[in-house]
């Protein structure tokens, strides 16, 4: 069995924030989503690491949120080996101070929502200037674009191109809406950056209710696999929003399934050795 890390794994601990996204979302509504719920679900899964992805806390609370993860994963036994912090490069104030903050904790790289927010949020100059500062500080960032609003990430790569950033969830095809067409058209031209990787997560959640499946995802993930090619691909689970397409055990399979068949070397890339690569992680 091939080893996954998991680059894309959510903690939500309400009683250390607020994560006020879940409350029109009843599977996820009002509940905590632990560690040690995680490490039940995976077991005996493959998944041997996993890199912590910022759980969308609110403003008051995602520095709370990363200082907190940041004291599970000084345990070797939790097997978080990096984190991807929140931060809001929008503002002048308090970015920098919160970067030199996370170079003590094992922060890999950072992220901000922006596929619910402002679309002229990332294409400010003051939020470009610190994404390229991110760089510069050897972190990542991870963009997270709905499909129609791939014009903008791909103007954003453009913009920092000595940054690299990770597409997360394949772009958030509108699956259940069939929009295929313009989310290919998309994904090709980001392909094109070179600074830019596409995490394999997350999709299945963007079924139509009762149609999460390879076979509804496969189009997706051959696009994906097309233009981006074996070496500028992650996986990541995105626990536990994928419990709202079938949940984590149901996306290891499907994914084991997907890459059934494949050289074991492109696998590997996908799995975990990209991701160690792109997040300089050891796995």
């Amino acid at each position: 069995m091939i080893a996954l890390l998991d680059t894309h794994q959510h903690l939500i601990y309400p009683d250390r924030a607020r994560y006020s996204w879940t409350d029109d979302k009843p599977p996820l509504a009002h509940r905590a989503f632990t560690l040690g719920d995680y490490r039940a679900l995976t077991e005996h899964k493959g998944v041997a690491a996993t890199i912590f992805m910022e759980a969308d806390a609110g403003d008051a609370d995602y520095r709370a949120e990363a200082r907190f993860i940041a004291g599970l994963a000084a345990h070797p036994e939790n097997r978080i080996i990096g984190m991807i912090a929140s931060c809001r490069p929008e503002s002048a104030d308090g970015f920098a101070a919160w970067i030199d903050e996370c170079s003590a904790l094992p922060v890999v790289g950072m992220r901000r929502i922006l596929h619910e927010i402002d679309d002229e949020l990332s294409r400010g100059e003051t939020f470009r200037a610190n994404i390229r500062h991110l760089g510069a500080r050897g972190l990542t960032f991870d963009m997270c674009f709905r499909a129609d609003q791939l014009g903008i990430a791909a103007e954003l790569a453009r913009a920092c191109p000595d940054t690299r950033l990770i597409l997360d969830h394949c772009g958030i095809p509108d699956i259940a809406g069939g929009g295929l067409a313009g989310w290919k058209q998309g994904i090709s031209a980001l392909a094109t950056l070179p600074n830019l990787a596409c995490k394999v997560s997350g999709i299945m959640a963007y079924c139509a209710p009762g149609t999460a499946s390879l076979e509804t995802i496969r189009p997706y993930l051959d696009h994906c696999v097309d233009a981006f090619g074996p070496d500028r691909l992650l996986w990541g689970s995105d626990w536990p929003v994928v419990n709202l397409g079938g949940g984590i055990e149901a996306w290891i399979a499907v994914t084991r399934r997907y890459l059934d068949g494949w050289p074991d070397g492109e696998v590997e890339k996908l799995a975990y050795a990209n991701a160690a690569r792109i997040y300089n992680v050891i796995p």
